[in-house]
């Protein structure tokens, strides 16, 4: 099963890129945020992102992100599964 799960941007990595640091559950990782980008603006430090296999595919405020990590919380295995798949990812 594939999630995307809640995380929220920390820092600007490589601007050029479109690479930032955020962080899910405690575990900072490299996350493309380019898909994100609309008329030359995405999203900034501080803001709330889902991600799936490194990338950032949509924006969420703060409550729906938490909203989301609960449930998937809840799902037990194939969530602690993903947060591994995560753990042992590297985008750089």
């Amino acid at each position: 099963m594939c999630l995307a799960i809640p995380g929220q941007v920390v820092e600007m990595v490589d601007d050029a890129h479109r690479l930032a640091m955020v962080e899910v559950a405690g575990v900072r990782r490299t996350v493309n945020i380019g898909l994100l980008d609309v008329d030359g603006e995405g999203v900034v430090p501080g803001d709330w992102v889902l991600i799936h296999v490194g990338f950032a595919i949509s924006q969420v405020d703060e409550e729906e992100a938490h909203a989301t990590r609960s449930l998937l919380e809840q799902m037990g295995e194939d969530y602690e599964r993903e947060l591994d798949e995560l753990k042992a990812s590297v985008i750089e």
